[in-house]
């Protein structure tokens, strides 16, 4: 071969080659960059699909809940205390549950007597029957409180102590192996986000009877999420 033409055609060879290894570490590098970027967020990228209640702010919260109050790693109850909430949510009581309104038709607000964190029949009922309608969502959040009866310190351990009982129960009564990256727990006593009588039209598992804010309060609000995250 001419040896003009042999260097052309090792030239071509070697900038083929070049070429072809540049696109592969290029490639690697935005995938580890994907990666990164996935990590930082702090938590896993959802299969959920974005339904309309999924608004920014509720995204916001949502993954604030979850990463750092929220989930339930280790068969271990952790969960936000009334002034971790405030940070959590970064925005006053009443635009906290205003963020909630179009959840009206899928959220339900599991009721209990004063001073008591004891699920009765009729929270239980409910509790399942939301807890069964998953219908593809990705996590159920469970948001209790305590009206303000008794000290902050007291309503701060009953609102946990609620929170806990709808736990123990999905604990105790499905066999979901996913229960552990699925609930989001935010206790918030008497010191953040009271619900108002409006709410009184929403699912309650004592939907007869009186409904003052009072009564509303010694609840907790359960629903199933469904936001891309």
């Amino acid at each position: 071969m001419n040896p003009k033409l042999r260097q052309l055609v090792i030239a071509g060879v070697v900038l083929l080659v070049t070429s072809v290894l540049v696109g592969v570490w290029v490639g690697s590098a935005a995938r580890r960059l994907a990666a990164a970027e996935d990590a930082s967020s702090g938590v896993a990228l959802a299969s959920a699909a974005d339904e309309g209640y999924c608004t920014g702010e509720l995204k916001v919260i949502l993954r604030r809940v979850l990463t750092s109050c929220g989930l339930v790693p280790g068969g271990s109850t952790r969960g936000c205390q009334p002034l971790q909430a405030k940070s959590v949510a970064a925005m006053s009581g009443g635009d906290f549950n205003a963020l909630f309104a179009p959840l009206a038709e899928r959220a339900a607000i599991i009721q209990f007597d004063q001073d008591s964190a004891e699920l009765d029949l009729g929270a239980l009922t409910l509790l399942d029957e939301t807890f069964a309608d998953q219908s593809g969502a990705s996590y159920f959040l469970v948001v209790s409180r305590a009206s303000p009866e008794g000290s902050v310190g007291y309503n701060r351990d009953l609102s946990r102590r609620r929170a806990s009982a709808v736990l123990d129960h999905l604990q105790a009564s499905f066999n979901d192996p996913d229960l552990e990256q699925e609930v989001g727990l935010l206790w918030l006593g008497e010191e953040f986000a009271q619900l108002d009588p409006e709410f009184c039209s929403w699912q309650r598992s004592r939907p007869v009877g009186l409904c003052s804010s009072a009564e509303l309060n010694r609840s907790a609000f359960i629903a199933w999420i469904d936001c891309r995250l």
